[in-house]
């Protein structure tokens, strides 16, 4: 398999299709086409790319191919066992799922005004006021989750998920920030920044050459 992805240090959806391979335990190589600049533009135009009409990440299994995180998230699933990417329990699930897609879909002003950095941090900018109503609405989420079927484990539904996953570059956005959390969500986010797949993107991320300024400027 060959997983085509953008920089580790800005590329939120690249890092979930990532994280999913290694969740997976399945051999793969990865491909680092760095975002926005000449080899980007002619790489995106081509064959390998065509199916996600130039996005990453996208993953080439021989002649099959997956595009879109969440979609590669359930192709492996299907693959490897669902059970190494989802809760067992019924409902935990379900609840998962919901969480998964929701992440998925919204949350446009946090990715608008917060782009992923994870080389940096900043001091806490102004928030507008449908990020902060973003940022409550993902406290709630991990909130009910941790509270309903988070048990002993360190994670939103107890053992590492898909959910878990799919929020990660979310929780990176909050240290780039300096978002102010409250104690069940730094306790979270430092679980999720040991995780061995997490550290091994962060740590990956500190050594790539690749800049783009416009990432690279604390917000006002």
């Amino acid at each position: 398999m060959k997983l085509f992805i953008g920089n580790k240090a800005y590329s939120s959806w690249s890092m979930r299709g990532w994280l999913a391979l290694r969740q997976s335990g399945l051999p793969f190589d990865e491909i680092t086409v760095p975002l926005y600049d000449a080899e980007w533009d002619r790489r995106r135009a081509g064959d390998e790319f065509a199916p996600s009409h130039g996005k990453v990440p996208i993953l080439w299994d021989g002649d099959c191919v997956v595009w879109d995180s969440l979609a590669i998230v359930e192709f492996l699933a299907d693959r490897v066992g669902r059970d190494r990417f989802w809760p067992a329990d019924e409902h935990a699930r379900a609840m998962a799922r919901s969480m998964a897609a929701e992440m998925h879909s919204s949350f446009p002003n946090v990715r608008r005004e917060l782009p992923m950095n994870v080389r940096r941090q900043y001091p806490t900018p102004d928030l507008s006021a449908p990020v902060v109503q973003e940022i409550e609405r993902v406290l709630s989420l991990w909130a009910e989750a941790r509270a309903r079927f988070g048990g002993t484990g360190r994670y939103l539904f107890g053992d590492y998920s898909a959910a878990d996953i799919m929020f990660a570059p979310m929780a990176t956005r909050f240290i780039t920030y300096s978002v102010p959390l409250p104690g069940f969500a730094r306790t979270y986010i430092e679980a999720l920044f040991t995780h061995p797949d997490i550290r091994r993107w962060i740590d990956a991320a500190q050594e790539e050459s690749w800049t783009i300024e416009r990432f690279e400027q604390p917000l006002r």
